[in-house]
Order: structure tokens, then sequence, then C-alpha cells
């Protein structure tokens, strides 16, 4: 039996910097809410940083959704990526552009990988 990939980490930030000597991921500005004036609100520019393990080699789908309705979230990227072996850590930097936001609440976030959820949270918008 094949094993479900395994989230090791899940960081929202404002960015992700790859020192290019050493190959080492530096996380710029972590937060866990948004806070807005008014509504309805975009904001500009995120990153969703994933490490996963146990991922069975070759090529992969993940895919990331979010909205007021966990039961029918809006799908925000989808994109392939690959694997060498289930013993590898596999970061995964997925850059979020203008996401609009028309109220205030819990918006739902579901990650999946192979239409397999691996994660299911929240980001709160006041």
């Amino acid at each position: 039996m094949r094993s479900k990939p395994s989230l090791l980490t899940w960081i929202t930030c404002d960015g992700v910097h790859i020192d290019p000597a050493s190959g080492k991921h530096t996380i710029l500005g972590v937060f866990s809410n948004i806070q807005a004036r008014s509504f309805p609100v975009v904001h500009p520019y995120m990153v969703w940083f994933l490490t996963l393990t146990d991922v069975q080699p070759g090529k992969h789908m993940i895919k990331m959704s979010m909205g007021l309705d966990p039961t029918n979230p809006g799908e925000l990227l989808h994109r392939e990526f690959e694997s060498q072996s289930p013993l590898h850590r596999i970061n995964l930097i997925n850059e979020l552009r203008n996401l609009s936001f028309d109220q205030p609440g819990e918006y739902s976030i579901l990650i999946e990988v192979d239409d397999e959820p691996i994660l299911a949270t929240n980001l709160i918008v006041s």
C-alpha cells in the first residue's frame, strides 16, 4: 500500500528567499491572519510555504482551495511537482497574488495532493 504524503510545514508569509550558495530557505514575514480597514479587500501577494515528505517517486499535482463555505472552496492554484524518493523533504513555494476577500470571516483552506486532502485549516480575515 502506498503511503499518503505527510505535511511537515505549513507557513503563510510575505516571501521566501533561497540562498544560491547553500540552497537554504529564509522565510520572510510570517503571519496567520489578515486585517483590513474596509471590505472588499485585495491582498496583493503572499506565499504558502509547504514541506512534504512520504511522497512516492514521480510527478504529482498539488491543489489549493479557499472560501468562506468550507464545503465549496474556490480553487486558487494547482500545479505539478516531482518527488525523487519518499525519504526526501520537498519544499514547495506557492505564490498567491491579488487574493480578494469580499467580507470578514474565517476562510477555509484545503490543500490536496493527487486529490487526497493533506491539510484543512483556516485564515481569519477581519
